[in-house]
């Protein structure tokens, strides 16, 4: 299973990279942080006029006043400042590559202090995920996170997502479950993402507190309900798996085929085979079970478990109708001939017979034998008996009939 996960790379350029307009004093300090280099006031006057048009949605107009700027005649603090904001600029038209050009350059440019080079090559690693260019941005990541202090969740949520794309689930679930723990209410998209790396990895039990969350998170998404039922199948804690459908259904999710079936199955397998024929009779008599062969066999077979014979025999004579072979109107005949209904079974075996391709032809001929002469048909039965007694497996339990019909001839 690899399912699709969406990747929010949580870029806000302009925040995240601080381009407030720079005050009177020129300069650009913040309270717990190193004082930052004086800015020319003609420079400052340029880099506010950009950021404003910038703010503004005035891209071209902020490109325009950058680009009337001499690069070397600015300090290494200025030139940082102007490709930070070209960053902002490349960022709000999402142009992923100039966003990370120019953060690179603004690290290369020597004006940043510690913190803001680990934010710039932050921004760096962000870039090369939203390109997807996923090797690129684990190296970027890895990089940023040597020397990172506290990382935030969302940096091992982008490292998670980046392994997965390259196919490298061992890399991929670390971070993906430090991402989840760090948060303190996960992201769908990081559970969702979580929870493909466990079933990918068939750790089924880690896989169902994730399905929980989600389906707390949102429970109106049919999808988590019926993963949740199937995880517990796999773990064969199947009460568990069919109370987990059992409420969707009550909740209205359940609505298709695939959906309702297994829940009847399930009903089955635990034993309780009346609810399962109660409900599976329901959802082919409103359409939401196709009236197929597999539902009809399925309903009888439900009937027969719950010791409901006659109501087995209409499913299994549609099943049989359907069935490419005899097998299911011989499964028919068994019912009849338990409920006595002797003409019937006979009828069905015959069925069965013309249909042909029936697994087991010496066990049809010994049931058509029983059939006829429970409905007074020795001379009848006997012919059935006699080719049911060239059967290895059939042979001595019909030769055993014919001696009796012989007997009961003789003595009368």
């Amino acid at each position: 299973m690899r399912a699709s996960i969406a990747i929010a790379v949580g870029l806000i350029v302009l925040a995240a990279l601080g381009l407030a307009t720079l005050s009177d004093p020129v300069y650009a300090a913040e309270e717990g942080k190193r004082e930052a280099p004086p800015i020319d006031v003609s420079t400052g006057k340029r880099l506010n006029e950009a950021i404003e048009a910038l703010n503004a949605q005035k891209y071209a107009d902020a490109k325009a006043i950058l680009s009337k700027m001499n690069m070397e005649k600015l300090s290494p603090y200025e030139q940082s400042r102007v490709y930070q904001i070209q960053a902002s600029i490349a960022g709000a038209q999402n142009d992923y590559d100039g966003v990370r050009k120019n953060m690179q350059s603004a690290i290369t440019s020597g004006g940043l202090n510690d913190e803001e080079m680990q934010e710039a090559r932050y921004q760096i690693a962000q870039m090369f995920i939203a390109e997807e260019k996923w090797q690129e941005g684990i190296n970027a990541l890895n990089e940023w996170f040597a020397t990172a202090v506290n990382p935030n969740s969302t940096a091992y949520y982008l490292l998670a997502v980046a392994y997965y794309q390259l196919k490298k689930p061992d890399q991929a679930l670390p971070p993906a479950q430090k991402a989840v723990e760090l948060s303190g209410t996960p992201r769908e998209s990081w559970l969702q993402l979580l929870l493909a790396l466990r079933i990918e990895k068939e750790q089924y039990q880690e896989a169902v507190p994730i399905l929980k969350q989600l389906v707390i998170a949102d429970p109106s998404k049919k999808n988590y309900w019926v993963q949740l039922s199937a995880v517990n199948r796999q773990l064969e804690r199947y009460e568990d798996s069919l109370a987990v459908l059992e409420v969707a259904n009550l909740a209205g999710l359940l609505t298709s085929d695939s959906d309702l079936r297994p829940l009847t199955d399930l009903e089955a397998f635990v034993g309780i085979p009346y609810r399962a024929a109660t409900n599976l009779e329901k959802f082919i008599g409103k359409g939401s079970v196709k009236a197929d062969e597999k539902a009809y066999e399925r309903l009888a077979y439900s009937w027969i478990e719950a010791r409901e014979y006659k109501k087995a025999v209409a499913p299994l004579q549609k099943a049989g109708e359907m069935h490419e072979n005899g097998d299911t109107f011989v499964r028919l005949a068994e019912v009849q001939l338990q409920r006595q209904e002797w003409a019937g079974a006979a009828d069905a075996l015959q069925k069965a017979l013309s249909k042909g391709g029936v697994k087991d032809p010496g066990n049809t001929q010994l049931l058509m034998g029983i059939a006829l002469y429970s409905n007074k048909q020795p001379k009848e039965a006997r012919n059935w008996f006699q080719r049911a007694a060239g059967h290895a497996k059939q042979r001595t339990q019909a030769e055993a009939w014919i001696k009796h019909i012989d007997a009961d001839q003789s003595s009368s």
